[in-house]
């Protein structure tokens, strides 16, 4: 069987990848499958630390100006994080292999408070470690999160999973002529528009020499055989 080309990763998950065709909430089933997805990637001996987003539940931009300031819009949104991380958390219990929320949100009645050394610590006694709560920070997007938290955890890459087998040169969904990227740098990325990561995340990525390889999470086993090489995704890498 294929090693796997990387180590240890940061998996980023939309929190509407939880959500599944309902677009709001949270899909079981498709929680479920992508626990098991995880737990398989566990297995290989690869460690890992997950980071979801929260657009499922909210969107902390989408109520700024309309009576509810940015930051607190935003700290809203963290807490959605929290939540899906706590289902994640759940099912990949279930599924066999042990897993931690840690939150850069403060709320010790629910989950562990974000440290470096505590999620290194966890990491390296084999534990799946969910981070929750984003940055932490009103205006940075779990985009950007994934990546601050690969560079700070020793990572060698950032998995981000997408609802496409990779990056695009528009939406495949509306342009049928769009072109697939099979590898492209940051800096392209970013010049080119390329709406997949926002810029922040993508100049953390280029600073710290982070790959992002861009994937569908859509396919059974798709985790798995990004770590091995072997699956359809876009590598953004300098």
């Amino acid at each position: 069987m294929t090693e796997a080309v990387y180590g240890r990763v940061i998996v980023k998950l939309s929190g509407e990848a939880l959500a599944g065709s309902a677009g709001f909430g949270v899909d079981q089933s498709i929680v479920e499958a992508i626990a098991a997805d995880i737990v398989a990637a566990h297995r290989m001996g690869v460690e890992l630390g997950i980071v979801v987003g929260g657009g499922n539940i909210f969107r902390g931009v989408e109520v700024s100006g309309r009576g509810v300031s940015r930051p607190t819009g935003d700290t809203m949104g963290m807490l959605a994080t929290v939540m899906n991380s706590l289902v994640l958390e759940a099912a990949i219990t279930r599924n066999g292999a042990p897993a931690s929320t840690l939150s850069a949100v403060p709320l010790p009645t629910v989950c562990d408070h974000f440290s470096r050394q505590r999620a290194l610590d966890l990491i390296a006694g084999g534990r799946v470690v969910i981070l929750a709560g984003g940055t932490g920070n009103p205006y940075f997007t779990t985009d950007t999160t994934a990546v601050l938290r690969a560079a700070e955890l020793d990572c060698q890459a950032v998995l981000k999973a997408t609802n496409v087998d990779g990056v695009y040169s528009a939406d495949p969904k509306q342009d049928k002529s769009a072109v697939r990227y099979d590898r492209l740098s940051p800096r392209e990325a970013m010049e080119r528009n390329l709406k997949v990561m926002d810029t922040t995340a993508f100049a953390l990525a280029r600073e710290n020499a982070m790959p992002i390889i861009v994937f569908s999470i859509r396919e059974p086993g798709a985790i798995e055989a990004v770590l091995r090489g072997k699956g359809r995704a876009t590598i953004v890498a300098e």
